[in-house]
């Protein structure tokens, strides 16, 4: 009997996709879970056709990325803050 893959977290479907790579049931689940198209945030692309680097796309890019850890390096630090309050 396989698992309730709806009911999984993220993590627990990457793992068990990752264990049983033959079932794409998991991996349906995962992309169901994604932000639809209309709400991600596109970017440029890094080289021309030819080849050659765009550098402005890269800093918009690399920005982006830095802000993106940013933000999960505070939320991470909030939830052990609130988890270190609540065992005292």
């Amino acid at each position: 009997m396989k698992p309730n893959f709806e009911q999984m977290s993220n993590q627990e479907l990457i793992k068990y996709a990752l264990a049983h790579r033959e079932d794409q049931e998991p991996l349906r689940v995962l992309y169901s879970r994604r932000s639809p198209d209309q709400e991600a945030i596109w970017y440029g692309p890094m080289t021309t056709p030819e080849g050659e680097t765009i550098e402005a796309n890269i800093s918009i890019a690399t920005e982006a990325i830095r802000q993106r850890f940013e933000a999960i390096k505070q939320q991470k630090g909030n939830n052990n803050g609130v988890a270190e309050s609540s065992n005292e």
